[in-house]
C-alpha cells in the first residue's frame, strides 16, 4: 500500500515527472483519438508485432527530453535504432507503449516504462500509467513513490499489510491461454485459494505494488524493455522477477533483447509459493 508522504528530494525524480507526465498526456490524446475513431496509423514491424503512431510520438518526445536532461546517457528504446548498446556500461531503457495490443483493443492498462540500467542492472524505475495518471517511481535501494500528476500528490510505499487474506493473487495476461498456466494454479489451489487478476502489460506491475497481484508468472518470451522497471521496482520492496530458472534478469548484456517467461513476486513469502509451483509445470 501507498501513504501520503512529501516530494522527495532528489533532483533526477523531479526532473523526469513532468517528462513522464506530458508523455503520458501525449499517449492519452492519441488513445482518446483513436477511440474516437479518427484517423490513426498503425503499423507492423519486423517481428510482426503492432506499431502504432503513438508508440512513434511519445517515442520521439521522450528521446528529445532524455538528451536534454542526460546528454551523456544513451537511450535503449524499443523503437529506435540501439545496434551499439554492448557499448554502453549505463543507459536508459525505454517502451514508449508498453501494451500496444491492449491499446489497439481499447483496453486502458497500458504503461509507459522507463529504468536506468548500469552495470546490467537496473537502478532506477518508473512506470508511468497515463488513464490514471500516476506514475510509480523509485531506486533500487529504496522503498518507491507514487505520484498522482492529476492531482499533484505523492505517496509513498508501506510494507504495512492493511488485510489479511489466506489467497494468493494471481496476475494474468488477456491472453494466456497456454495450458501451463491452469498447471501452475492448480498446484497453488492445493494449499491457498487463488483470486485470477486478469489485466494487460506492465500494468500488472503496478498491481502488484498496490497489494492487487501477488504472483505473475509468464510462460511466454518479453523483451527487456517490457520487465526492466518492474523488475526494479519489485525488488525494492522486496519482491523480485526471475526467469523460469529462477535467475534474476540482467540488462543489456546477452545478444539478444529477448527475455524467456518469468515468474514474478510481491515479496519473499510468495517467492517461495511461486517458485515452488513453477517446480511443477512442464516447461
Amino acid at each position: 500500500m501507498f501513504i501520503t508522504t512529501q516530494a522527495p528530494q532528489d533532483q533526477q525524480m523531479l526532473n523526469l515527472v513532468p517528462i513522464l507526465a506530458y508523455a503520458s498526456q501525449i499517449l492519452l490524446d492519441e488513445y482518446e483519438a483513436y477511440c474516437a475513431g479518427r484517423e490513426f496509423s498503425i503499423d507492423e514491424k519486423p517481428d510482426q508485432s503492432p506499431v502504432t503512431q503513438a508508440d512513434l510520438k511519445v517515442n520521439a518526445y521522450l528521446l528529445e527530453q532524455l538528451a536534454i536532461l542526460t546528454p551523456d546517457i544513451p537511450v535503449l528504446s524499443e523503437e529506435s535504432d540501439y545496434s551499439e548498446r554492448h557499448a554502453w556500461s549505463i543507459c536508459w531503457m525505454l517502451d514508449p507503449l508498453d501494451g500496444t495490443k491492449e491499446f489497439i483493443h481499447e483496453r486502458d492498462e497500458f504503461t509507459i516504462n522507463l529504468s536506468l540500467i548500469q552495470n546490467h542492472q537496473t537502478i532506477f524505475s518508473l512506470i508511468a500509467v497515463p488513464t490514471e495518471q500516476v506514475m510509480y517511481l523509485g531506486y533500487l535501494t529504496e522503498l518507491p513513490y507514487k505520484y498522482s500528476f492529476s492531482q499533484n500528490t505523492w505517496e509513498r510505499y508501506s510494507k504495512f499489510k492493511d488485510v489479511e487474506t489466506d489467497a494468493i493473487q494471481v496476475g494474468l495476461s488477456h491472453s494466456s491461454k497456454n495450458p501451463k498456466y491452469q498447471q501452475y494454479i492448480d498446484y497453488i489451489e492445493q494449499e491457498n485459494p487463488v483470486i485470477r487478476r486478469e489485466a494487460g502489460s506492465a500494468y500488472k506491475f503496478c498491481m502488484m505494488l498496490e497489494g492487487e497481484i501477488d504472483i505473475y508468472p509468464r510462460f511466454h518470451p518479453t523483451s527487456e524493455w517490457d520487465t526492466s522497471a518492474g523488475q526494479g521496482l519489485l525488488e525494492s520492496i522486496g519482491g523480485g522477477l526471475v526467469s523460469l530458472k529462477a535467475q534474476a534478469f540482467t540488462y543489456n548484456q546477452r545478444e539478444t533483447v529477448l527475455n524467456e517467461g518469468f515468474i514474478a513476486f510481491r515479496d519473499k513469502e510468495n517467492q517461495k509459493i511461486a517458485l515452488d509451483a513453477l517446480s511443477n509445470v512442464s516447461l
